[in-house]
């Protein structure tokens, strides 16, 4: 008789979360996992500790704590923790954090250990916390600075583990790509040298794993739309002009004006702005643009509006010695 397994996977980007110290209170991750009655969860952070990381990461232990303790969670009787908030360790930070739960009906659960490259049971509660070096059940790494040599070195990585439920072998790997740093560059070109540092990232993160089993990448991938090809059509019929910072070459910002209509400004990009005018298309009218003789699209208001957290959610039902095609 075959048996399934129902497996939650769930990934968030929790930066802007730590700028509100009272996360700790916060157990709708808990709530939205439980749900749907898993056996096994797995939730992927990027971003612990938030923007000033510094400042924030004291509250990354009452989060995962939060979590952890949750009425909702007490029927999962095995769980794994994996935090790395060693912000001063520069060259291998990431940021990233990992929880693993399974629930007490869920048996014949293993977890490989990478230094002796076997599986072992998984009893109990693990949480580990810092660095992450030398802890044999994960694998990290912040992605190298050759990667981007001409861009700030980020805490952009991944963080690897790999498991056995009812002879199916799986690695679950939490990945954090990079983001457009600055709109101006992004536009440059098609595709623009942050598609194409993501592009390599995740290719390398592809090959390292060293292994023929299945995996599973969730994580914030950062995947914009082509910044050159959405300006090219967004700015058709207008006049653009280009500002320069005072002495010297380096484009400040870019702005296109329409041909007639006293020159209204259609689209305005900056380094971390990026200004259209008919912005209410995107969220109302299904990207179409309003006809001329129609009414002005009416305001969006996003004030107070919740930020999305989850950025990715699947679920699937393993079976034994089955083989995945991803």
């Amino acid at each position: 008789m075959e048996t399934h397994t129902d497996v939650l996977l769930i990934t968030a980007n929790v930066g802007s979360l730590f700028d509100n110290v009272s996360i700790e209170e916060d157990n709708s991750t808990c709530v939205f996992a439980v749900r749907h009655k898993p056996q096994f969860i797995a939730l992927h952070f990027q971003e612990v500790g938030g923007k000033d990381y510094m400042l924030n990461m004291g509250h990354a232990e009452n989060f995962f704590r939060s979590i952890e303790s949750s009425g909702e969670m007490k029927t999962y009787d095995r769980t794994c923790i994996y935090v790395d908030n060693q912000f001063k360790a520069e060259d291998r930070f990431t940021a990233l954090g990992s929880m693993y739960f399974i629930h007490a009906s869920l048996k014949d659960v293993y977890q490989y250990d990478f230094a002796v490259k076997d599986f072992k049971v998984v009893s109990g509660q693990s949480k580990f916390v810092g660095s992450l070096d030398g802890v044999a059940t994960v694998e990290k790494e912040k992605f190298p600075k050759n990667f981007w040599p001409d861009f700030k070195w980020s805490r952009k990585g991944f963080m690897r583990t790999r498991w056995l439920i009812h002879n199916q072998g799986l690695d679950l790997v939490n990945v954090h790509l990079f983001h457009d740093a600055s709109n101006l560059i992004a536009c440059n070109s098609s595709p623009s040298v942050y598609s194409d540092n993501r592009r390599t990232a995740l290719r390398y993160v592809i090959d390292s794993a060293g292994s023929t089993l299945p995996f599973f990448l969730f994580g914030d991938f950062n995947f914009r739309l082509d910044a050159l090809s959405l300006v090219q059509d967004l700015s058709t019929a207008t006049d653009v002009q280009t500002v320069t910072k005072d002495g010297s070459n380096e484009v400040e910002k870019i702005i296109w004006e329409e041909k007639d209509n006293d020159h209204k400004v259609v689209l305005h990009i900056e380094t971390k702005m990026f200004d259209y005018l008919h912005q209410s298309v995107f969220r109302q009218d299904n990207g179409q643009l309003p006809h001329p003789t129609s009414q002005a699209p009416r305001q969006h208001n996003t004030a107070g509006c919740p930020a999305t957290i989850w950025i990715g959610i699947q679920c699937r039902r393993l079976k034994p010695k089955c083989h995945l095609r991803l």
